[in-house]
């Protein structure tokens, strides 16, 4: 039942393939179904067919499932030919989505599973407009942005988009998509799904202590104005703190001693510091740094005119 901002169901039911890697609880899209009783039903990235056969169980008279792998469901010519059931070699990059007052979209979560050359059963290099094919994260998000704009173009006024999307981490980095994805419509809920039997997840064994992701985000968009259409992006800048007023003298200095690593002279602080905000508002700057580097227990004199880290140094 969709009744709250948490949706945890560890069964996947018996909807779909179970083998099928990525594969999301066909729970979550009977609840959705149920809550909002949608007159057509579109889904996109079908992959196992788990909403084909939670629509088919429901008794749906109109619902369309459509996925890129050819062998997903029957072919077509034209998109005009999508009325009703499942269609495979849909490319959402270039192919029109039917109108409808709900769609259920489940992207992969960037190249963390592969399914063109993989999952689909084959080997090879894989189909070119494959989001789990993308040649970087930056190309993903911008395919994932276009697909989710015709996604929101093709509802009806009152319709509803709903997408489960995942975090990724990989190399070392955290990737948030729903962070780094643009919204189109009005953000009507955010449900966290609770993920489980991750046994891929749960059998590796890591080197470094590591908080496991456990949880994907629903997104329910809802399209309210026929010609406006409401769009949040995220545009992500980078800035030097040195340009910055916000920083103390301290922030500026740990970061410089840090930069330098670990250990600097007073002429190498200066050097990097000279043309910072702060600096520029003083005309007494270098006399702040030496002040700074003897007031804070975060700096220790190694020599004369040499400072380090005080990694010991706490401040409770």
């Amino acid at each position: 039942m969709l009744n709250s901002s948490v949706h945890s169901t560890p069964q996947r039911g018996p909807w779909g393939k179970s083998s099928w890697r990525g594969n999301c609880s066909g729970y979550l899209i009977k609840d959705l179904l149920e809550y909002y009783n949608p007159k057509k039903f579109v889904e996109v990235f079908g992959g196992s067919g788990t909403g084909y056969d939670v629509a088919q169980s429901l008794g749906l008279q109109n619902s369309v499932h459509l996925d890129l792998n050819p062998e997903f469901g029957t072919s077509f010519s034209h998109e005009s030919e999508l009325t009703n059931g499942k269609y495979g070699g849909h490319n959402l990059l270039t192919h029109s989505i039917p109108g409808a007052d709900f769609i259920f979209s489940h992207p992969p979560y960037h190249d963390i599973i592969k399914y063109s050359g993989d999952q689909w059963g084959e080997k090879g290099q894989g189909h070119p407009d494959d989001l789990s094919r993308c040649s970087s994260y930056e190309d993903f998000i911008k395919k994932l942005d276009l697909i989710n704009a015709k996604i929101y173009a093709s509802l009806k006024n009152g319709g509803r988009h709903a997408t489960l999307i995942g975090d990724v981490r990989k190399n070392g980095r955290y990737y948030s998509i729903i962070k780094d994805m643009a919204y189109f419509g009005e953000l009507e809920s955010h449900i966290v799904k609770v993920q489980h039997n991750l046994y891929k997840t749960e059998q590796k064994q890591y080197s470094s202590k590591l908080i496991r992701i456990h949880h994907e985000h629903l997104l329910i968009f809802k399209k309210d104005q026929v010609w406006h259409i409401p769009i949040t992006a995220v545009k992500k800048a980078f800035r030097d703190l040195r340009d910055s007023k916000l920083p103390t003298w301290r922030d500026l200095i740990q970061a410089a001693v840090e930069d330098l690593g670990g250990v600097a002279t007073l002429n190498q602080l200066y050097s990097v510091l000279e043309n910072s905000a702060k600096a520029k508002q003083n005309a007494h700057w270098q006399a702040k740094i030496r002040q700074t580097l003897q007031i804070y227990g975060e700096f220790r004199s190694i020599q004369r005119g040499v400072w380090g880290l005080n990694l010991s140094h706490s401040a409770a």
